[in-house]
């Protein structure tokens, strides 16, 4: 009875203390911290969508397939410009009289040519000038009698040698006064015929007046201290300044050709030729200056914007297939190539220009590669 009895109270004391066990067992091993991975949910299935530039059809002999064609052309470069003046033949009009304007015979935007009359300056240095002139054409005048008179005498035997060089020697010097004097005169412009105050300025070259600072009865000072009278352009060839980005340099060389279109005609064309390209860029847009030397039919004016064309000299090999193979979409040009299992696939291509009679040159593919001929018909078809 006893064993029985104790056995009987062993195992209310046991089972107790083996349900705490698996308590603790389930909370942890670790200082009773619950363990993460107990109750957890099963990892996700991630499913794979399929790609949105696979297209499967169910009758792919339906859509025609072509071959991308090779066409090698030069890389060509578009640039905006501007008409500027040949600073060459830029020339500025300049009086070295200071005076006063009493006529004015051109204004702004004239057409003159070589020689024509564009003011008169009325200048009291023409006048001192004059007078300078004509005392020194009276001294050389004495000077050549007083020579004579010393010859005369020496060959008399009534004076000296010396005498006869004294009288040589100021002829000489009178000379070089009457010389001086009209080169003086010919600086300022003024005409030895006709002794006067007025002097005459004449346009320098043939073409525009581009710049005007004077006014009728304006005053005409020294040229330490005045602008120019005038400015005449010669405008039979002008040169356009265009900006090109520092990544098109490359493509930009010195004596290449250009192709010339004004906005304000855009059917003609024009050729430049590349003269000079700057040697610093803008920092802040990042382009350099270059220069096209063009010749000028007349309906070139100054500030008149055009876009140049320059064409590269090293020709690549690019594909062309149908106009109707590319389908644009979503603001970007696409191309359908076969995949095989009744699929094909879009792929990304950039457009280039137009090719009679009905091709379009694209960069993205390879020539010889196949290609849907109809994008839009298989674009058609596969969202239906």
């Amino acid at each position: 009875m006893k064993k029985k009895r104790l056995s009987h109270w062993g195992c209310i004391f046991v089972c107790p203390v083996a349900g705490l066990v698996l308590i603790l067992a389930g909370c942890g091993a670790k200082g009773g911290e619950p363990d993460p991975k107990a109750g957890a949910p099963p990892p996700a299935q991630v499913e794979q969508e399929p790609s949105s530039d696979l297209v499967k059809v169910d009758r792919p002999d339906q859509f025609a397939i072509v071959t991308a064609a090779a066409r090698s052309v030069a890389p060509e470069l578009k640039v905006t410009g501007v008409v500027n003046v040949d600073v060459s033949r830029n020339v500025p009009v300049i009086s070295l009289a200071s005076g006063r304007v009493v006529e004015i015979r051109a204004k702004l935007g004239d057409t003159v040519t070589k020689g024509q009359l564009l003011m008169r300056v009325q200048s009291s240095d023409i006048s001192g000038a004059f007078a300078d002139y004509r005392h020194a054409v009276a001294d050389e005048v004495l000077a050549h009698a007083q020579l004579d008179r010393a010859q005369l005498l020496f060959d008399k035997g009534a004076i000296a040698q010396k005498e006869v060089e004294v009288a040589q020697d100021a002829e000489a010097k009178a000379k070089v006064d009457v010389e001086t004097a009209q080169e003086h005169l010919r600086v300022l412009g003024a005409d030895m015929n006709r002794p006067t105050a007025i002097v005459d300025i004449n346009a320098p070259i043939s073409g525009v007046i581009v710049e005007q600072n004077v006014t009728n009865a304006g005053g005409v000072k020294t040229l330490d201290n005045s602008p120019n009278l005038f400015t005449i352009a010669d405008l039979s060839s002008v040169w356009i300044m265009c900006d090109v980005y520092e990544n098109d340099l490359a493509n930009v060389h010195v004596g290449e050709q250009a192709d010339i279109r004004l906005n304000a005609y855009p059917d003609r064309l024009f050729r430049g030729l590349i003269d000079n390209i700057g040697p610093i860029l803008d920092p802040n847009i990042r382009t350099a200056k270059v220069r096209l030397q063009v010749p000028n039919p007349g309906v070139m004016r100054l500030g008149m914007f055009v876009t140049a064309t320059f064409h590269g000299q090293n020709k690549q090999v690019r594909a062309v297939v149908p106009a109707s193979a590319v389908l644009h979409l979503h603001d970007r040009d696409w191309v359908y190539m076969p995949n095989g299992d009744n699929t094909f696939r879009r792929v990304g291509v950039v457009g280039g220009i137009m090719v009679p009679p009905n091709l379009q040159e694209v960069a993205g593919i390879n020539p010889g590669d196949r290609v849907v001929a109809n994008a839009l018909v298989l674009q058609n078809t596969a969202e239906q």
